[in-house]
């Protein structure tokens, strides 16, 4: 596989998965974001938690609202030892036990330093040490610097990134944040395909999703909107150690069309219109259950109203970890079905149940 193969923008994919923004201080991606929809929509917008909107009228009163959000699960530092060290606070669903001897960026009022998170040697550790269930509370961030230097450079409050590479693995693209850059990715390729819609598009890239779909909620009340649509990334345990029944989606088998999650049912008929509209472009798909976890479908779903809402998701192996992976054509087919879904959006469609 070669980056000249793909038929979408790898590399402004790659630029979002690299960029740093945990819940609350999406800067960085909202800049990004802002540059990249302002050329492509009507009007523009940031609200007071920093969602973005760009909208695209179109020919009747009718709107959709897709929401992604920009954020990635990080840190915030909570305390500086008297040694140099840095303690953390979670932003988001960790896994402590995949913490140690990451690599990290300490984000500071004085710009980024690099750092890692450091594991002691087996060798100096016991029966009982080695059997210590992992909590993010006990993991240390080790900056390379001496005490008098961490304490004059780092605040209590500063944030902190795992840093890592976006590639292509074979087939793959893999790195951190796939979850959900790869959604606010869509978003944009979206507004770049669609000109002339028939009924008004509002392209919401949200903030704090990771730590309770909190800008998707003041979202659904603050844009009216007719119809909800929700872009985020999905399990794919379609690996060692799952049987099928396990996987919820497989890499390379499409986009994922929610049916369910733990904080949305989907509505059936805009589910059935996303599997029409797939058949009928010949756009791979899957359906989608996840047991656990939620999205921003649920935030725009009933969070200013009852409205109908479906979901399009891009299945992900290794999710809330730094090495997300996801198959290079389910983010073509999940960028086809979004598009191919708006197009033929009339405002006409009967979604009561």
């Amino acid at each position: 596989m070669d980056i000249a193969d793909l038929e979408f923008d790898y590399d402004l994919l790659v630029e979002l998965t690299e960029t740093s923004g945990v819940p609350g201080y999406e800067d960085r991606i909202r800049d990004i974001v802002r540059r990249e929809l302002e050329p492509e929509v009507d009007s523009l917008h940031t609200d007071g938690m920093g969602n973005v909107v760009g909208t695209i009228g179109g020919e009747t009163d009718y709107s959709v609202i897709v929401a992604a959000h920009m954020d990635e699960i990080g840190f915030m530092v909570r305390h500086v030892t008297d040694e140099g060290f840095l303690q953390l606070d979670a932003l988001g669903g960790w896994d402590p036990r995949i913490l140690k001897a990451q690599r990290v960026t300490v984000h500071t009022e004085d710009g980024d330093l690099p750092g890692v998170i450091g594991s002691p040697p087996p060798h100096t550790m016991d029966e009982e040490d080695l059997e210590k269930k992992a909590e993010v509370e006990d993991v240390h961030v080790d900056l390379g610097l001496d005490a008098e230097t961490v304490a004059e450079q780092v605040s209590v409050g500063d944030l902190v990134t795992t840093r890592q590479r976006t590639e292509l693995l074979g087939e793959h693209i893999n790195g951190k944040s796939i979850d959900n850059r790869v959604s606010v990715f869509a978003l944009v390729e979206a507004a770049r395909a669609i000109t002339d819609p028939e009924v008004t598009i509002h392209f919401a890239a949200t903030v704090q999703e990771e730590v309770g779909l909190r800008g998707a909620k003041a979202l659904g009340v603050d844009v009216d909107a007719d119809l909800a649509l929700g872009i985020d990334t999905t399990v794919a345990n379609d690996v060692p150690g799952f049987k099928a029944g396990e996987y919820v989606t497989t890499l390379g088998e499409g986009a994922g069309i929610k049916l369910k999650d733990s904080s949305a049912i989907t509505n059936p008929k805009v589910t059935r219109r996303l599997r029409r509209v797939a058949d009928e472009r010949d756009i791979t798909h899957q359906p989608e259950i996840l047991p656990s976890g939620g999205t921003d479908t649920a935030g725009i779903q009933f969070a200013g109203g009852a409205k109908p809402a479906g979901a399009i998701s891009f299945p992900t192996r290794y999710l809330h970890t730094p090495t997300e992976s996801v198959h290079h054509a389910d983010v073509q087919a999940c960028l086809d079905l979004l598009v191919a879904f708006l197009e033929t959006e009339t405002g006409t469609f009967d979604y009561s149940l």
